[in-house]
């Protein structure tokens, strides 16, 4: 639509000159094209077609053109409607309603709001950006100052496009002109309509639907943008002369009509500032039209029906000061000036403006700058200056809508004009003001008339207009510094002298105002020190303000108060004053207070001022302060006396803050009652009461406490001292400050602020005493602990305190989180972090409000985080204390800070309503401690009663609780959202933080319980039971909106690559977004939902086209790896490591190992769900093609390319523990695990070493300042050492996580793939020539990787189907046999490598066994493969044997079983080649005797057993006596076999003398059947054995005959034992097989026959007996 292109290419316009002129970003190409694209619209400005008959005729016919081509749509009736009435509302042609109506439907979706407010919005948010774009182009090319903008000549030349100039023809310009202050009228008539529509609904007696209410609300709000943009516009164009005198005489026309005193009037006031100082001006307009304008203006004065007086008054008054700057040197020769009277013309001219003073002229130029820069933080001192100046002059209401910052500046610029307009221009008038206003107060004195209120005052007030127009300006302010003898330096010194209290009043503040910034104050406080001192350098007494007249009022004040004057008697008259002394002024507190505040500005702006006064010696200022501080004085003088104070301690040093804190404790006691001696050593009861009832004064002295409490700036954040003396008031009581916390945390915030009934004051007051607070948490140092208990470094000894018990119990972090558990702080705690969210939303970032609710959630912050440190470190030391020592004043019933969240759960709701704030600190501020809240198991799983289990989270429900869930999701959606402005703002843009606020708070949320539904699942979208999740109908889920969905979004199309060089911060958003839906994806309450929800939308498929390949040649944050490895040569440190390349590199593995690890899991789900085509395209996509349904094949990098990560290496990084700071330090105090990893807290580490050096300090270690110096910067390199070290550590980790990733992937993709024929052994292949090099590069020392590979190959080789013709004598065979062959010898150097575990062996083992089987039918005797396959094993030489001997004896696990395995095949191989290799190795090595040996220890391993033991003894038992059986089946292996003594171990094991019927007993439900397979395989290694030795051999033969005679007993009872019925079939089978192998050694042994033999040997020997 074109509508909808046109908003979002204004959109994008507004973006680029943001980005071009308030960030300097390199848009301007881009700039300039959209600019181009939308002239015509600016042009247009706010033209809009109005209603047409022929337009509602063809949108009744039910048939309109909508879209840039004009397609024909047909509508239904409700379309007509609602079209008919947006076109009735917006007083808008129906087909151009039609078109904006149809573009609103997906973005009413989004917005949550109707079809018809949506087209409002979008129609009034294009008249925005219009005018917004319009106005920065034209200030940026016409009105910038000094400021230079790149490609300015080329907006200048776009502007004067739009204005339609042509050479110095300005005519168009100024029609443009009158174009824009027409359609502020227009604008005014519409606002008019909305208010009289809100009117009518309220009289009709309903109340308004809140739809419609909000629509008009917003129309309001929006229009009066509109406005102001329209009047910056039109103020703007002034500069450049594109307005005309013509101009001029229409604006005055305009606002003769306005009648109301509101931001529409104020709005014109810097039009006509700027529109009259310009004509005013000798070049732009003749002496004949000026003058006749001025006789005009005056004329009119009496008969102009101007309906705002005070506005008609101040357009005059601006007019004159101007004009009049046409007669400070007139022209003689001048024809128009002939017979002019100057110095006539200028006394009229002088009558006139004081005539525009007494109708009001300085009462609206003062009320407009306080509506427009309204006091924000509660000033009551200001407050009642303006009030007391403006008398009843009207000013804006509280409800109005406030104007934006840039209309702010504009108009204290144009008054800033005006200022120097009438202080250069117009001299004689404003020392005519001073003269009459002082000769009229000495006329009231004389008539003893002590009111004010009858005097004009019009010099105060411009002195308030001069502070106004100027505060804020310190550029602006430098003129009244900058030259001497300029007329502002010299309005100063004329105004400085002689003043009355109102006008001293008004002059400090105006002071202030020019003094703000260090060169000023730097400058104003030269101006009081030049004032106060004559040429010769002694101090004078005057009445010009100075320091020297301020120090001697405030001395004699406090004097009057402490010694009354006595009375002189005896004189008749009083003594004769001078004339100008003659004024008494009754106001004395107004006049210190006015002294206190200016000398408290100056010494918080001013170094040198501040250090001036602290070391003046002749004044004692703090001293006076406190002297000023008693009973008999107003409160808020006191308050003032108690800022001057705490502005002298801005950069204090301990000797300061030592001395104040005395002075105040000693002020408690005997210095607030004046003339009263200290009956008591403590402060009155009452006096606690005294200062808290007054406002202002408690502030000013939490605001003191605060400053006192405050860390020292030299402190380098040790936080090593206590903020006050520890001894303080030891004289009179315990050591400590714990009354001044009591007084500040329960006499003010507990109970004071509840009471405050203003919003401001109370909000000011609750950022006060929790500012306070936040200081004192934040001053304590909870490491020193930690260093005290775990380090060498005598913590004691070191730091300021005594002892570490008086830094813990002396601290105010003690007493502060002693009253943070008490019932009556936590109530006022939470009153402050809970505030509307539509109140938050709509006052200002700096505002009372915001700026307390962020104390309030920093507070709350700080406590979750300190709490452990408290109770369980802090806490049981104060218990320890006697009671009279220390007030309890806790809540024993809260043992966590968490007991009192689940009390006050709305907090929870709270935090997530501020993320949507458009306050990025808050938002910051809430997400962190939403993160703590919801990482607190206590909070995110709720406790269960006895005999229950725990039940559904709290804050889970409380977030359910009115849909606040939904609001909170769709609120941090809209967050999410990827903006180009934000990226091309870089890592410091708002939106960006948040983001990765966002997704931090998420992970840390997730992985704190990843198995309960959290506040992280139900704001992501999904709906929570109480142990399961689900997707709830038309949610935010459902429709695609949710947060996941976002995230989801931005994790595919956030860049993470600017085309050169990965960067970190845009990388670090990408890879947090992967992290957060692994978690999900992973774990199994969300992994299903979360599964289908990514296949829905196509994740794999979007995501594998844009997978990078990279090397370690890539650059990341404009370094790559091979350079970062150059540089940290012998041992260097390298600015890769250390810096946010290394950042960038990590976040890159982390989210490829994430891609990875999600395509495997798809992957599985296909086979187990039965997804065949997902299968197929995810298959597609391993091998390097991406299929879209009805799109062509995208190419994406293969699984085989994403192999491109194990060419990266990370040396690790040494510690030098030797370093002189590390010396003897347990560093592991200083480990902390992050995600897994180990690392070092670089906090501590700084601390640590801080404390370190500052104890050799103390001991006088450092021989100079040099050596100090060069062990801190030792010191920093230690730090980067260790940031290098992290980073490394993080890197390995995550590289080990992918390369577990990646062959995760390769194995499940060889059990799930189905390949054609030959594809599959050809995958195989590939993966084999990919990984072997990478392999035998890992034995040399990285033990993950070898075993990761490893593990891999003994999977691809189990899936080679050996008996495949693409084995056979080809070239493509030849090929594979070399690939497998290959692997084979890897294998076997992986076994005897230097990295060799018991798990990579076994790995090897198995490769090993499986390829000797594999080949075993193709090497046959003298083969060439069988001989290869042997020379290799020879190859490997006898350490290899040795190993495999080792571990198929003394192995771990399976790893030994896979050995006797190897063993076996390789003597099958070695026999088949009729080898003595294996067997010889095995003599030499003893491994035959052992494995004979190990056979007369099977019954008593099996009956040691522990029953899950047994199965992998059964297994060790089969492996070795297949061994034995087939080492026995050669001749010379069965001679070795028995010459170990295989007879002799069968006859000690007993196997053979245990009843058949019985068995071993052991802890196996089987056992009986094991048992007889352990008999049936040690007889076939006799048989063997036998057999081999052929029944030649008399000895076996004999031994064999001895153990059957032995066994008689076994076989005889095995044999009945067979041809019984009814035993379990698989025993049945055992005892046939045992039938047969007894049978078989019968026979081979002759053992019947010898049987006989011998029993008829013994009959004949017994025949005669």
């Amino acid at each position: 639509m074109a509508e909808e292109d046109s908003l979002m290419g204004l959109q994008s316009l507004h973006r680029d000159l943001c980005a071009l002129i308030d960030l300097k970003l390199p848009v301007l190409d881009r700039l300039l094209q959209n600019l181009e694209a939308h002239l015509d619209e600016f042009k247009a400005l706010l033209d809009k077609p109005p209603k047409n008959d022929a337009s509602r005729k063809t949108l009744n016919s039910g048939k309109v053109p909508i879209g840039d081509e004009g397609d024909i749509f047909e509508i239904n009736d409700e379309f007509k409607q609602e079209t008919l009435e947006l076109a009735d509302a917006l007083d808008l042609d129906e087909l151009e309603a039609a078109k904006l109506f149809f573009g609103s439907q997906t973005e009413a979706e989004e917005l949550d709001r109707s079809r018809f407010q949506t087209a409002i919005i979008r129609f009034h948010l294009r008249r925005e950006y219009i005018l917004l774009c319009l106005r920065m182009l034209v200030k940026t090319s016409l009105d910038n100052g000094e400021v230079e903008v790149e490609g300015q000549s080329t907006l200048l030349l776009a502007v004067q496009i739009i204005l339609g100039v042509e050479g110095v023809n300005f005519e168009k310009a100024h029609h443009f002109w009158t174009k824009c202050l027409t359609a502020m009228q227009h604008i005014e008539k519409w606002l008019q309509d909305i208010t009289e529509r809100l009117q009518r609904a309220q009289v009709v007696g309903q109340a308004p639907l809140p739809s419609f209410v909000e629509i008009m609300t917003f129309q309001r709000q929006s229009l009066t943008r509109q406005h102001e943009n329209l009047a910056a516009i039109c103020t703007h164009m002034v500069k450049a002369g594109f307005a005309s005198l013509d101009n001029f005489k229409a604006l005055l026309a305009r606002l003769k009509t306005l009648d109301r005193h509101d931001l529409i009037a104020i709005h014109y006031v810097p039009m006509i500032i700027r529109l009259t100082s310009w004509v005013a001006l000798e070049s732009n307009t003749t002496t004949k039209d000026a003058r006749t304008l001025n006789d005009a203006l005056m004329a009119g004065r009496e008969t102009d029906s101007w309906n705002l007086r005070n506005l008609h008054a101040a357009t005059v008054a601006w007019w004159l000061a101007e004009y009049s700057g046409r007669y400070l040197d007139p022209n003689p020769q001048d024809p128009d000036l002939r017979n002019v009277n100057f110095e006539a013309e200028a006394q009229t001219r002088v009558e006139a403006f004081l005539k525009t003073l007494d109708d009001g002229a300085f009462h609206f130029m003062l009320s407009i700058s306080q509506d427009i820069r309204p006091t924000r933080w509660y000033d009551p001192a200001k407050t009642s200056m303006i009030s007391f100046l403006l008398q009843d002059a009207a000013v804006l209401s509280s409800e109005s809508a406030q104007p934006e910052e840039f209309f702010r500046t504009l108009l204290m610029e144009q008054l800033q004009t005006f200022v120097d307009a009438f202080i250069t221009n117009m001299p004689d008038t404003l020392r005519r003001l001073k003269t009459e206003e002082d000769d009229q107060r000495r006329r009231l004195h004389m008539h003893f008339q002590r009111s004010i209120g009858e005097q004009p005052l019009h010099l105060e007030r411009f002195l308030v207009i001069v502070s106004y127009a100027f505060d804020g300006f310190p550029e602006a302010a430098e003129e009244f510094w900058n030259d001497k003898e300029n007329n502002f330096y010299g309005f100063l010194q004329w105004a400085a002298k002689r003043q009355p209290t109102p006008r001293i009043a008004m002059f400090c503040e105006m002071l202030r105002a020019i003094a703000t910034g260090e060169n000023n104050a730097e400058s104003a406080h030269r101006f009081l020190m030049e004032e106060g001192y004559s040429s010769s350098g002694k101090i004078r007494r005057t009445s010009t303000l100075s320091y020297t007249h301020i120090f001697n009022e405030l001395i004699e004040f406090q004097t009057n108060i402490h010694e009354p004057r006595k009375t002189i008697q005896g004189g008749l008259y009083p003594p004769v004053q001078k004339a100008e002394d003659q004024i008494v002024e009754p106001e004395s507190g107004t006049m210190l207070e006015s002294y206190l505040r200016l000398l408290a500005h100056l010494c918080r702006e001013s170094k040198s001022a501040r250090e001036w006064m602290l070391s003046n010696p002749d004044y004692n200022l703090t001293g006076t302060c406190f002297g000023l501080c008693n009973d008999k004085v107003e409160s808020h003088l006191r308050a003032s006396a108690f800022d001057v104070v705490s502005a002298l301690l801005s950069d204090k040093t301990p000797l300061q803050a030592a001395a104040v804190w005395n002075n105040i404790d000693e002020w408690t006691v005997s210095g607030f009652y004046a003339g009263t001696k200290p009956l008591n050593p403590l402060p009155r009861d009452e006096f606690w009461v005294t200062l808290a009832d007054g406002y202002n004064e408690s502030l000013a002295f939490i605001r003191l406490l605060q400053t006192l409490v405050a860390p020292y700036p030299d402190d380098q954040g040790l936080n090593d001292t206590l903020p006050f003396p520890e001894n303080l008031g030891t004289t009179r009581r315990m050591p400590g400050i714990d009354k001044f916390v009591d007084f500040a945390m329960q006499q003010v915030f507990a109970e004071r602020c509840p009471e405050v009934q203003d919003p401001l004051q109370r909000n000011v007051m609750r950022w006060t005493c929790l500012r306070f607070i936040a200081t004192c948490l934040s001053a304590f140092n909870e490491n020193l602990v930690i260093f005290a208990n775990r380090s060498s470094i005598p913590v004691d000894a070191v730091i300021d305190p005594s002892s570490l018990e008086a830094y813990v119990t002396l601290h105010p972090f003690t007493r502060v989180m002693e009253w943070l558990f008490n019932d009556k702080v936590l109530k006022a705690l939470f009153a402050a972090s809970h505030h509307d969210v539509d109140e938050v939303d709509s006052a200002p970032t700096d505002s009372p409000l915001v700026q307390s609710l962020m104390m309030s959630i920093e507070v709350i912050d700080l406590v979750m985080k300190l709490q452990a440190t408290y109770l369980d470190i802090v806490r049981p030391v104060i218990k320890q204390q006697s009671s009279f020592q220390h007030t309890p004043v806790s809540n024993p019933a809260l043992a966590t800070f968490e007991d009192a969240i689940l009390n006050n759960l709305q907090v929870i709701v709270d935090l997530g309503l501020y993320c949507g704030t458009g306050h990025e600190g808050l938002t910051i501020a809430s997400l962190r401690l939403l993160d703590k809240l919801s990482s607190a198991r206590k909070l995110a799983i709720s406790p269960a009663g006895f005999g229950q289990r725990s039940s559904r989270s709290k804050i889970v429900g409380i977030l359910e609780k009115d849909n606040e869930a939904e609001r909170i999701g769709r609120c941090l959606a809209s967050l999410m959202k990827q903006s180009d402005e934000e990226i091309e703002a870089g890592p410091e843009a708002s939106g960006i933080v948040v983001k990765l606020r966002v997704l931090d708070f998420l992970r840390s949320c997730l992985a704190a319980v990843p198995t309960r539904p959290t506040i992280a699942h139900i704001l992501l979208g999904f709906s929570c039971g109480s142990t399961t999740v689900h997707i709830a109908d038309n949610s935010l889920w459902a429709n695609g909106t949710s947060l996941f969905h976002a995230i989801l979004v931005l994790a595919v199309n956030f860049p993470s690559y600017d085309g050169q060089s990965h960067i970190s911060w845009m990388s670090a958003i990408k890879s947090r977004c992967w992290e957060v839906l692994q978690r999900l994806w992973r774990s199994p309450l969300t992994g299903a939902i979360v599964m289908d929800e990514l296949r829905i939308n196509e994740f794999l498929f979007e995501q594998a086209p844009k997978v990078a390949i990279v090397d370690i040649n890539v650059f990341w944050d404009g370094i790559s790896l091979a350079q970062g490895l150059e540089e940290q040569v012998d041992g260097a440190l390298s600015e890769f490591f250390s810096g946010p390349p290394a950042e960038a590199l990590q976040n890159f593995l982390q989210q490829r190992a994430a891609f990875i690890d999600y395509e495997s899991r798809e992957l599985r789900l296909t086979v187990k769900d039965g997804m065949p085509t997902m299968r197929s395209r995810i298959q597609s996509v391993l091998l390097g093609t991406t299929i879209r349904p009805g799109q062509d094949l995208t190419r994406n990098p293969n699984i085989f390319e994403l192999f491109d990560f194990i060419e990266f290496g990370f040396p690790e990084r040494l510690i030098p523990d030797q370093h002189k700071l590390l010396e003897g330090m347990d560093l592991s105090i200083c480990q902390e695990e992050k995600n897994g990893i180990t690392v070092y807290s670089l906090p501590l580490m700084e601390q640590l070493f801080l404390l370190r050096m500052k104890a050799w300090k103390k001991d006088g270690a450092f021989k100079d300042d040099q050596e100090e110096k060069d062990m801190n910067n030792s010191a920093m390199q230690l730090i980067t050492l260790f940031i290098d070290y992290n980073r490394r550590a993080q890197l390995v980790q995550y590289h080990k996580n992918i390369l577990r990733s990646w062959v995760q992937l390769l194995q499940i993709t060889l059990q799930s793939c189905e390949f054609e024929d030959g594809g599959l052994l050809s995958f195989i292949l590939q993966t084999l020539q990919v990984i072997l090099p990478k392999l035998e590069l890992a034995y040399n020392g990285d033990i993950f990787t070898a075993l990761e590979l490893a593990t891999l190959a003994e999977a691809l080789i189990q899936k080679i189907d050996f008996n495949s013709t693409a084995f056979d004598k080809t070239r493509t065979g030849d090929f594979a046999n070399d690939r497998l062959s290959q692997l084979f010898r890897a294998a076997l150097v992986g076994v005897y490598s230097p990295i060799s575990t018991t798990e990579l062996r076994g790995a090897c083992y198995q490769i090993c066994f499986r390829y000797i089987q594999g080949t075993f039918d193709r090497s046959s005797k003298g083969s060439p493969l069988g001989r290869h396959t042997l020379n290799t094993v020879k190859n490997c030489g006898n350490h290899l044997l040795e190993v495999l001997c080792d571990d198929g004896y003394s192995g771990q696990g399976t790893c030994k079983v896979s050995a006797l395995l190897l063993l076996n095949a390789l003597v099958t191989v070695a026999t088949r080649q009729e080898s003595k290799y294996i067997l010889e190795a095995f003599v030499s090595l003893n491994f035959i005797g052992v494995l004979v040996d190990s056979i007369k220890h099977i019954p008593d391993e099996l009956q040691a057993a522990a029953s899950p033991q047994v199965p992998i003894l059964i297994s060790y038992y089969d492996a070795s006596l297949a061994l034995l059986l087939r080492i026995c089946q050669t001749r010379l292996g069965a001679a070795y076999v028995l010459n170990a003594g295989l007879f002799q171990a069968v006859r000690e094991s007993k196997l053979f003398d245990v009843d058949p019927d019985i068995g071993l007993e052991f802890d196996d439900s089987n056992a009986l059947s094991k048992y007889y397979n352990l008999m049936l395989a040690i007889l076939r290694v006799i048989n063997a054995a036998v057999i081999a030795r052929g029944r030649q051999n008399d000895q076996t033969v004999f031994q064999a005959r001895e153990f059957l005679k032995e066994s008689r007993h076994s076989m005889v009872a095995i044999f009945k034992r067979s041809v019984s019925v009814g035993f379990a079939q698989d025993i049945g089978a055992h005892l046939n097989d045992l039938v047969d192998c007894f049978t078989l050694l019968v026979d081979v042994t002759g053992f019947i026959q010898y049987e006989d033999s011998s029993n008829l040997k013994k009959a004949r020997a017994n025949m005669f007996s």
